[in-house]
């Protein structure tokens, strides 16, 4: 029997002995060193005036109207804040700040989910037109709604109370409809799942979804504890006396109450009273912005991608 021969296998040329094998280039991203450049500068412009205000706070009076950027690290004290502390009443503008803060941002953080969870999941009649005019109210400016409320406030007698100060506008439109996005994206099997499994409606909400919109739960807390330090228009009508008045309308009064109390204050010691009770101000928002920034990033990205 006669093999038929193999067929010829194509020639490949050898890879001569000093020519290196290709070496595969792994490349990083980095942005252009002109947006980093610019970048750096915007953020010194923002953090320029903070700086200064904050060292500042703590140089002579004189100084500071004198010499406004210069510094003598020898020359530093805590006379500015020692006066603010004996001429305005700061304490209990902070006191007021926290209960406000508490109670209206608990309710907030906890009907707010519960009304968006609501809108998400549970088809009824009227949901579309209910919502749509939640959404409206967003487009409402704040000063055509004060008369409104302050005339409610005068009829219900809570002028100058803490609950004028925390019901209106503690369940946010905004945070309704940020939590109902939110909640969109929670896929209906793991509710299902657990009715199935016998849990209450209401179980559903607290252990099923609360845990899982977590991080945009977090991000809504930031930007209510903002909301509510820094309010300050609705705080200064329905609140006028100073047992009542909030850290900011404290803050707005403060020439005020310095040139009241001190005879003969100058413009350096007001200057300096005032950028000690501003630092005052500052520092707690900025610690807590500056602790919880991670949470916040993670709140404002949770349910912008369906997975």
């Amino acid at each position: 029997m006669v093999t038929a021969p193999a067929p010829a296998r194509p020639h490949v040329p050898a890879r001569p002995a000093d020519r290196p094998a290709p070496v595969r280039r792994r490349w990083v991203a980095t942005g252009p060193l002109g947006t980093q450049l610019l970048l750096g500068l915007l953020a010194l412009a923002f953090l320029a005036p903070v700086v200064w205000a904050l060292v500042s706070a703590f140089k002579p009076a004189t100084q500071i109207v004198s010499d406004p950027l210069g510094l003598d690290p020898s020359a530093l004290t805590l006379e500015n804040f020692r006066r603010m502390f004996a001429d305005v009443p700061i304490g209990q503008g902070f006191v007021n700040t926290a209960v406000v803060l508490a109670v209206k941002g608990s309710i907030t953080l906890f009907c707010a989910p519960l009304a968006a969870f609501a809108f998400a999941k549970y088809t009824f009649r009227g949901r579309d037109l209910l919502f749509g005019t939640v959404l409206i109210t967003l487009m409402l400016p704040t000063i055509v709604l004060i008369i409104p409320l302050l005339l409610e406030m005068k009829e219900l007698g809570w002028v100058n109370t803490y609950q004028a100060l925390i019901l209106p506008g503690a369940v946010d439109a905004f945070a309704i409809f940020w939590m109902r996005q939110v909640i969109a994206a929670v896929p209906d099997e793991l509710l299902d799942a657990a009715r199935v499994d016998g849990c209450t409606e209401f179980g559903i909400f607290w252990r099923i979804v609360l845990p899982v919109i977590r991080p945009a739960l977090a991000g809504l807390a930031v930007l209510t504890v903002m909301n509510i330090y820094n309010d300050f228009v609705w705080p200064v009508i329905a609140a006028s006396s100073e047992r009542m008045a909030t850290l900011q309308v404290v803050l707005s009064t403060l020439a005020q109450n310095i040139t009241g109390n001190r005879i003969g204050a100058d413009y350096a010691t007001v200057t300096g009273e005032l950028l000690a009770a501003a630092s005052i101000a500052l520092v707690p928002l900025l610690i807590a912005f500056i602790a919880l920034q991670k949470h916040f990033i993670n709140g404002i990205l949770a349910g912008s991608v369906k997975g």
